[in-house]
């Protein structure tokens, strides 16, 4: 048996199946943890999203800012999913549409397993969250999500403010806590996230760190696997293995084994893109 978390796939089916095949994974004995962003700029996220949507039964998922955004685009209307990129209009426009996204809305934003000892988040936490209040707010949106008002809550999670506070309320709360979990990479000592800081360590402003080097973070006690952060790369420390390598931009895709005693990673080339002009 193995448990594996897999980085971004966005939507590079083929390396998917490349990877799995690596793997060696069966469904009948082998769990698979996806880091979330399964599609978008790849160019196969239809079948990408249907081939995860059939390993449902020995797979868990967390959902990335790409996720959310397909979500929120499938609750627009015809005329307004017609303007979005090709690759998310074949998932909008399928025939199996429906059973996709309803799959996909279902799914968790913190995946955590105390028995194997890992946590799993798309992009990063708040300074202040330990594992237990980063599970506490993940639910607090997965509520939303899953209930019937789950439209309104996609209408209003766009936007880089406010920061997160435990005395927000409201959309304003909510939008912080995917802000955190979805998209954030470098923050303030205090939390305060910059969004548009998406450089790799090193060219971030003055006064930012990585999230999980954050001066005074709260301890965790469990490890974390994370993606999202394509221009960070493979980074193991801290207790965080941030895994999305790139693939969807000619890098690798990777996998790594949670249930080992050694650190063990799989990878394989990700998808063919031109060389730049």
């Amino acid at each position: 048996m193995g448990v594996w978390a897999i980085g971004d796939l966005q939507g590079c089916y083929d390396a998917t199946q490349r990877l799995l095949e690596r793997l060696r994974f069966d469904p009948a004995v082998d769990r698979l943890w996806f880091c979330g962003d399964l599609v978008n700029r790849g160019g196969q996220s239809l079948e990408t999203l249907r081939l995860v949507h059939s390993l449902r039964a020995s797979s868990v998922v967390v959902l990335g800012n790409h996720d959310l955004s397909l979500l929120a685009i499938g609750d627009r209307t015809p005329e307004e999913q017609r303007k979005v990129n090709p690759d998310l209009q074949r998932i909008v426009l399928a025939d199996d549409r429906d059973v996709l996204l309803d799959w996909l809305r279902m799914q968790e934003l913190v995946h955590v397993d105390r028995e194997l000892g890992w946590m799993m988040i798309h992009a990063g936490l708040a300074p202040k969250w330990t594992t237990t209040l980063a599970e506490k707010h993940g639910r607090e949106v997965e509520k939303q999500l899953h209930g019937n008002g789950y439209g309104k809550l996609l209408r209003s999670m766009y936007g880089d403010k406010p920061n997160w506070s435990p005395q927000l309320g409201g959309y304003d709360r909510s939008r912080a806590i995917i802000n955190v979990l979805t998209r954030m990479r470098y923050c303030t000592p205090r939390g305060r996230m910059a969004i548009e800081e998406k450089g790799g360590p090193g060219t971030q402003a003055q006064g930012l760190y990585p999230w999980y080097e954050v001066p005074g973070r709260a301890p965790r006690d469990l490890k974390i696997v994370c993606g999202h952060w394509s221009t960070l790369g493979l980074m193991i420390g801290h207790g965080v293995h941030a895994i999305d390598t790139g693939a969807v931009w000619g890098g690798k895709l990777t996998a790594l084994q949670l249930d080992s005693e050694e650190l063990r990673l799989v990878q394989v080339p990700g998808r063919d893109v031109p060389p730049p002009r």
